[in-house]
């Protein structure tokens, strides 16, 4: 009878044990996913980043006389590229910060494009064409890689909030990512006026 009553016992601390590596490892995973997802939109931020001096350089040569632009569009580059944040790292309020010094560049650049607008002659460059298609295209990988950055977070997110995952969550510190969200005033539809 000892031994059968041992045995069961053994048998279900060995079940709880498997249960706890498993659930450790599937959290560990869906972490890296989370760090992946981070770095590809890091990157694509930094592709944006690496784009701006060539496209400055080439509306300086057409529009010399717009120099408060261009250093607003360096200004707000520096401070965008000065901000790294590691996946571990991650909080809301890091994300906030990182994501006003990037909302900066990208209204730096809507500036720099609007200067572009008034030369006809740097509108028909082939360079500022190329240049202008390239950062549409890094726009778009940037939403896209946010949305994908969400995607794996909210699914990491959820596992370490469900029961019974969420105990071996908390026994070894597994966080919540914060989400990327809409900018302020999204909500609201823009006033064209001809």
């Amino acid at each position: 009878m000892k031994n059968k009553t041992l045995w069961i016992i053994l048998g279900i601390v060995a079940i709880v044990v498997v249960w706890c590596i498993a659930s450790y490892n599937g959290l560990v995973g869906k972490q890296e996913g989370v760090t992946t997802e981070w770095a590809n939109v890091e990157t694509q931020y930094q592709r944006r980043a690496d784009l701006i001096p060539n496209l400055v350089n080439t509306v300086k040569g057409y529009a010399a006389h717009e120099q408060s632009t261009f250093e607003a569009v360096t200004d707000a580059r520096t401070r965008a590229t000065s901000i790294n944040i590691d996946a571990e790292g991650l909080t809301p309020e890091a994300m906030a910060e990182y994501m006003k010094a990037q909302n900066e560049v990208g209204s730096a650049l809507g500036r720099l494009i609007a200067v572009a607008e008034s030369y006809p002659d740097l509108k028909a460059n082939q360079n500022f064409l190329e240049l202008q298609s390239q950062l549409e295209g890094t726009e778009n990988r940037i939403a896209e890689a946010r949305r994908k950055y969400n995607n794996v977070a909210r699914a990491y997110n959820q596992s370490i909030r469900r029961f019974p995952t969420n105990i071996v969550a908390g026994i070894f510190g597994f966080d919540r990512k914060p989400l990327f969200e809409a900018q302020e005033g999204a909500a609201t539809a823009p006033t064209v006026e001809f």
